[in-house]
């Protein structure tokens, strides 16, 4: 079995950034959906990686902007 991974990366600022690895097709998107749940906050921006494109699951990019701040 290959190899998944999510590397998560959270600035000073409190932006958070995700990456998936090993993952092709859109498989990555349900992957992450707990993530994006959990994080509650607003998309910044959304880049695909190769893997993504590829047969099977997928691999991406997320960074999001800190939640509530309520």
């Amino acid at each position: 079995m290959r190899k998944q991974d999510i590397e998560i990366t959270i600035s000073p600022s409190g932006e958070v950034e995700f990456t998936v690895k090993g993952i092709k097709g859109s498989s990555c998107l349900d992957a992450t959906k707990f993530l994006e749940e959990a994080l509650g906050g607003e998309v910044v921006e959304q880049e695909r990686t190769s893997e993504y494109y590829e047969e099977g699951q997928s691999s991406y990019v997320s960074s999001y902007a800190g939640g509530d701040d309520d």
